[in-house]
């Protein structure tokens, strides 16, 4: 679970990023309010063709073999556009991450979502980790194969690197505000470690565990859904 993927971003240098998964979309302006209805649509239009473009080429040719100048040729838009609109090939990977894990371009971060709610609203304990369960599922179903691209590029690009730092600690925010809510309604045990599940359980529901869980063990969605469903439960058991 990720909290503050794709909100509203706002004008910033590719030096300037956050996490992937993070706040803000480094090296995009978000249209003002001077401009029409009609030319903002536009706007997020251009932006989809991109990202959607940029995502079919980073998971078919890498981090590194990917350029911009491909990505505005697979999305039919000058190469200008795509500069001035990302900046660099980072801050574009990074806003391709950041919409794939939410599943749009709207300015609503992960907890924010009608189908995250669930997940710290619901009545009892098994329905909310069943929920949360359910969201890294569709989470690692839209990203998995970018984190692996991810993975590998921060090896070589440094702004990558960051960016999936502080993926972590997003990831485990939201894990501490999943389980801190749960002990707050009265549905964790006061017995249990509340800061001990919060760090196993960033752990398990981490993007390299993924790539690990899918690597070694092969495991499909369902597999991984019903594992997130199944230890999650043990963690919140009392010892």
């Amino acid at each position: 679970m990720t909290e503050n993927v794709n909100s509203q971003p706002g004008p910033q240098s590719a030096s300037q990023g956050a996490a992937s998964p993070g706040a803000a979309s480094p090296g995009q302006a978000s249209p003002g309010p001077e401009l029409s209805p009609l030319r903002q649509a536009q706007i997020r239009q251009t932006e989809e063709r991109i990202i959607a473009a940029a995502t079919e080429l980073f998971v078919a040719d890498g981090y590194v073999a990917t350029t911009l100048e491909a990505v505005a040729r697979r999305a039919q838009v000058g190469a200008r556009t795509v500069y001035v609109r990302f900046g660099s090939k980072a801050a574009l990977f990074k806003r391709v991450v950041d919409v794939a894990i939410v599943g749009d371009t709207l300015p609503i971060d992960v907890l924010g979502r009608d189908w995250a709610k669930a997940a710290l609203t619901a009545p009892t304990a098994a329905e909310r980790i069943a929920a949360g369960a359910a969201m890294g599922r569709q989470i690692m179903e839209r990203t998995g194969a970018l984190f692996a691209v991810a993975q590998q590029a921060a090896a070589v690009e440094p702004l990558i690197a960051g960016f999936w730092q502080e993926g972590r600690e997003q990831s485990r925010h939201a894990q501490a505000v999943f389980w801190t809510r749960m002990a707050e309604d009265g549905l964790l045990d006061p017995r249990v470690d509340l800061a001990w599940v919060i760090d196993t359980a960033s752990i398990l529901g981490g993007a390299e565990t993924y790539l690990v869980i899918t690597r070694m063990l092969g495991w499909d969605l369902d597999e991984y859904e019903n594992w997130l469903v199944t230890t999650s439960t043990r963690l919140s058991a009392p010892p």
